[in-house]
């Protein structure tokens, strides 16, 4: 039935989006509901990464590729600041800035393939991940998932057994047995990066397609992920007044 039901690259992208606005509603929804939109939302970060390594694949200038990315997480920093310095009497804080986890791990390909030293190359990508991993927002799960998508690429068995190593480590790394299974599952829901394993099913659903090649579509991710959470942020802080 999943592979029967075809969507493009934009019409995934859009169905992102929604996840995404779920997934940063909290200030407005009961923890519970909180929880189930945590869970369900960790397919969006993979998603827009899977996406990142096609661009990197298949972009006609890998150095503009990678500088609007790099140029958005600069923009997108300091619209962060901005809001944190105005609402910090209120607490509320937007810390959120994938386009600098995309832009580190489209860094870290570069460093694998154009860089003639196979060696220095993955020392290189080695070290990229590292820094990704403390200051990038899911840097633990994006970057080693954009390698594994990279070296894997074409081939969804490999892909699929890499990406379901990877979800038992951090399923490992997060798992705390606290003597009772609803607080264990609970707290399990909130450590729940291991959930990217979602993406699987997408990535059948998605046909190789971009889908709309039109301004709106190319820029649309560009301006929604910002735009999304700053006016979230704001009618936080309006609320809370």
């Amino acid at each position: 039935m999943i592979q029967k039901m075809k969507l493009n690259g934009f019409q995934i992208k859009l169905l992102m989006a929604c996840l995404m606005v779920l997934d940063h509603i909290a200030y407005f929804i009961p923890e519970n509901w909180v929880m189930i939109f945590h869970v369900i939302t960790r397919v969006v970060g993979v998603w827009f990464a899977y996406g990142a390594v096609e661009g990197f694949m298949y972009t006609s200038n890998l150095k503009k590729y990678s500088m609007r990315l790099f140029s958005w997480a600069a923009f997108m920093f300091a619209g962060n600041s901005l809001l944190n310095i105005l609402f910090k009497d209120h607490g509320i804080t937007v810390h959120n800035n994938i386009f600098l986890t995309l832009a580190i791990g489209v860094l870290m390909l570069a460093a694998i393939t154009k860089i003639k030293n196979r060696i220095l190359g993955f020392i290189c990508s080695a070290v990229l991940i590292v820094i990704g991993i403390l200051i990038a927002e899911g840097g633990m799960v994006i970057l080693p998932f954009m390698l594994i998508t990279y070296l894997t690429y074409g081939k969804n068995k490999y892909r699929n057994t890499g990406y379901l190593c990877l979800s038992l480590v951090l399923f490992l790394m997060s798992f705390v047995n606290y003597g009772d299974l609803l607080m264990t599952i609970k707290m399990l829901a909130y450590n729940s990066d291991f959930m990217f394993i979602s993406v699987i099913p997408i990535l059948y659903m998605y046909d190789g397609k971009r889908g709309s090649h039109s301004r709106f579509a190319k820029y649309f991710f560009y301006v929604f992920y910002p735009a999304h959470l700053w006016i979230i942020t704001t009618i936080a802080y309006i609320v809370s007044k």
